[in-house]
């Protein structure tokens, strides 16, 4: 029996649901049984032109509206998701397959975005010098840039969508969402609540499709901003084509997050980071641990690692006490099984073996269990490659030198971590490291909204990063007003041809 009926998926334009006229649709598959459960849309261009036309008529208004009319409908949306936090994990389980609890995590992080956002009338805040010379004032503050766009992941389907529309509404942009055609059911769902919240018809629409949808968004010269968050490949596509069209973009892309294990750590809690960051929500995470650099005599813990990983249990994601979920798809599952068989044949050894876990009920499921290979050197394939799966990559040093030089030689600089007893040695790691967001016995150090994502080197393209301050920045321009008021006669003034000064 299938999982529901499957039904197709609704562009959201102008406020309403739109039922699409595409040629083309997608079949999304339930990663733990590969049924189809929904067909999404490749949206035409006549419908993704009409998105594009609702946010422009939506702006003209939108961005006169006051900040504290904003800042209210951030408070309701926050009240909103947290009264649908169930419904948005369900979702997210049922289309992208991590755990129920993993779910509501998603959401949550998020959820903290819309949080931060509710704090819009600070964020704006400008600049002011009084009597910068005779009778002459000038300030500054922040101006919505038009219309904004995101283009969202499969891996956190309520995470990222939340990491972009809230604060660039917030500002007072419009919006155009792009989800992810695997599974835009958690963002489809956001939209409607941010639109019970009091955002006005218009101001945010969600479109669908793949490369057609994207390079839409990047060629459409209305369209100011893109935030895209996923692949090395579609964000430099994405970073090229969109800055040539004279958009702003930030664009996360690769990682290869690397713990380092000091051997004065406390054992038990370094090892529940590591297996937890490791193989949480199958690998699928941005910010996974994927590397694990075992120094000195720290490398003696794994056979402890090896046996904490094998009690996890591998099944579907609203199955209570599930630990690892399925992969999101066939194809991503077997390029997972490829990069394991090739890095075995260069060499590596593996101690767990992943590769051949059924779960009974769901014996179609992208199933991968917990997987670790050690005896790794850089060069072979296991440690070049963003896995993005459930499997755990060792290498060995000597020293907390070689350590670092191991990653600051890695062409991405998302995050790492580093386990320790040691302030000194702790404070050595962050100042030398060059990875952007870096965990101190924090295995997913992941910024609360209050700071930014700044991962850095290949990981990202663009200068302002998400969320935050340079969120508030990527989504607004500045705007300085020179201001002269004299008092008494003016007409004595004579015409200056010179370039003005100020004294």
């Amino acid at each position: 029996m299938p999982l529901r009926q499957v039904t197709t998926v609704k562009n959201l334009i102008g406020g309403k649901l739109v039922e699409s006229k595409a040629t083309n649709w997608f079949d999304l598959h339930n990663p733990a049984s590969n049924e189809v459960i929904f067909k999404v849309p490749c949206s035409t261009t006549a419908e993704m032109k009409e998105a594009v036309d609702s946010c422009a008529e939506s702006f003209k208004t939108w961005q006169h509206s006051t900040i504290m009319t904003r800042q209210s409908i951030m408070f309701n949306l926050v009240r909103l998701i947290r009264a649908n936090m169930g419904e948005l994990a369900k979702s997210i389980t049922t289309e992208q397959g991590k755990t129920l609890a993993d779910a509501e995590g998603d959401v949550l992080r998020g959820l903290q975005v819309v949080e931060h956002a509710c704090n819009i009338p600070s964020l704006l805040m400008g600049e002011t010098a009084q009597t910068i010379a005779q009778d002459m004032d000038a300030y500054s503050f922040r101006t919505p840039i038009g219309i904004c766009s995101g283009i969202c992941p499969f891996n956190f389907p309520a995470m990222i969508p939340l990491w972009m529309f809230p604060l660039a509404i917030a500002c007072g942009n419009t919006f155009i969402m792009k989800p992810s055609e695997r599974d835009p059911g958690a963002a489809m769902l956001l939209a409607k609540l941010a639109h019970e919240a009091g955002v006005p018809a218009g101001v945010l629409n969600v479109i669908h499709g793949g490369a057609d949808a994207v390079n839409f968004i990047l060629d459409e010269p209305r369209i100011k901003a893109v935030s895209f968050v996923g692949s090395d490949h579609v964000g430099h596509h994405i970073w090229e084509r969109g800055t040539k069209n004279g958009k702003r973009v930030q664009s996360n892309m690769g990682a290869k997050n690397h713990g380092v294990i000091m051997a004065d750590a406390n054992r038990t809690a370094t090892l529940n980071a590591l297996v937890g960051a490791a193989f949480g929500a199958a690998g699928q995470r941005c910010m996974a641990l994927s590397v694990v650099v075992f120094v000195g005599e720290s490398r003696q813990w794994l056979p402890d690692l090896v046996t904490m990983a094998k009690s996890l249990k591998v099944n579907a994601g609203h199955i209570p006490g599930t630990d690892v979920g399925p992969m999101i798809s066939p194809k991503a599952r077997d390029r997972a099984f490829a990069i394991v068989e090739k890095s075995v044949q260069q060499g590596a050894k593996l101690l767990l073996d992943g590769r051949g876990v059924t779960v009974p009920g769901y014996e179609k499921g992208n199933w991968m269990g917990p997987t670790v290979i050690t005896g790794v050197n850089t060069d072979m394939e296991c440690y070049k490659e963003e896995i993005f799966g459930p499997v755990l990559v060792c290498v060995e040093v000597e020293t907390l030198d070689e350590a670092i030089a191991l990653v600051n030689k890695n062409q991405w600089g998302n995050g790492t971590a580093i386990f320790t007893a040691s302030g000194a040695v702790a404070r050595k790691y962050t100042a030398q490291i060059e990875a952007g967001n870096v965990g101190i016995n924090v295995p997913i150090p992941v910024p609360l909204p209050f700071f930014s994502f700044t991962g850095n080197k290949r990981s990202i393209l663009g200068d302002l990063n998400f969320y935050g301050k340079a969120g508030v920045q990527f989504y607004t321009q500045l705007k300085t007003v020179t201001s002269l008021w004299r008092e008494g006669d003016a007409t004595v003034l004579k015409a200056a041809t010179v370039m003005p000064t100020m004294r």
